[in-house]
């Protein structure tokens, strides 16, 4: 089957974006560190949870480097507000992909170049997904208020760094493994469970990249994702990050055929000028959505 940009960014299983197996052979836990201090010290890596509890709004502006010919890099602007508002907005030439989530209910807007606009609410798998999502500050941060339970689940070398593998379990019962890096005590990599076009489960592997600091905060700029098999592997790169622009209510409402580009702080637009044959946006984004960054590679339109 040909491989288009919104009809299938890479292989179903999104996050947003993102696919990878938990490794076979797993060490037995170790005590040097209990979860707790490994949850405080990533805390104290990324900046402080005061300091994050401050981020009330944040923009991502960037591009997806898809590994497909027909829209190898694709400009993006993603939108989060708390408590669980996102919206992600792609737009090149007279092509528009919007999918917003309020909190409580989602949409998937798509307006191809010379194609009838149309707007549709998330499935119930999305919503599920979007519920759960990791919101602005992560799973880990202030992970007891979120109702996610973390316990320590043994060391594993990812990419040649030792890392601690924490479990972390959500109120809905879902689970995810995190690596964190036991040197820097910055997330290495996450996993969750996915869904192909075919309703088959699979994992999906999440890496977290290129760390920058952001007034004091440090921000993974790169999100790489991947399946098991290394097969469809995309990357989200994150050009500029805005802390606590002004984000009404309304830009997470149900999308308007009115609405029109706005501009925010730190975004100059919608990336430079790319060649007719990168910017094909494609009839449809067909993917699974899951509660994190990395599905928005894989938007369901």
């Amino acid at each position: 089957m040909r491989h288009m940009w919104m009809r299938g960014i890479g292989a179903s299983a999104l996050a947003c974006l993102i696919p990878l197996a938990a490794a076979a052979g797993r060490p037995a836990p170790t005590s040097e560190l209990t979860a707790a201090q490994i949850v405080e010290k990533n805390a104290q890596a990324r900046g402080g949870v005061q300091a994050w509890r401050k981020v009330e709004t944040m923009l991502w502006a960037g591009h997806i480097e898809t590994g497909n010919s027909a829209a190898p890099i694709v400009p993006f602007i993603f939108e989060l507000k708390r408590p669980n508002k996102t919206r992600f907005e792609i737009r090149q030439e007279q092509q528009k992909l919007v999918r917003v989530f309020d909190g409580m209910a989602g949409w998937k807007e798509r307006d191809p170049r010379g194609g009838a606009p149309s707007i549709k609410p998330y499935t119930p798998e999305e919503l599920a997904s979007a519920r759960e999502a990791h919101g602005i500050d992560g799973l880990l941060i202030d992970h007891e208020a979120k109702g996610i339970d973390i316990r320590l689940d043994g060391t594993e070398q990812i990419e040649g760094r030792k890392a601690y593998r924490l479990l972390a379990t959500l109120p809905s019962g879902t689970k995810h493994h995190v690596w964190v890096d036991a040197a820097t005590f910055l997330e290495l990599k996450y996993d969750r469970e996915s869904h192909t076009a075919e309703g088959r489960a699979a994992i999906v592997n999440v890496f977290l990249r290129n760390y920058r600091a952001v007034e004091g905060l440090q921000i993974p700029t790169t999100i790489e994702s991947g399946g098991a098999n290394g097969r469809g592997v995309e990357k989200m790169v994150i050009d500029n990050v805005t802390l606590n622009p002004s984000l009404s209510d309304a830009r997470f409402d149900k999308p308007s055929d009115l609405e029109r580009p706005h501009t925010l702080p730190g975004v100059r637009g919608w990336g430079p000028p790319r060649p007719e044959s990168q910017s094909n946006l494609g009839s449809g984004i067909k993917a699974t959505v899951c509660g994190d960054p990395s599905y928005l590679i894989r938007t369901t339109a």
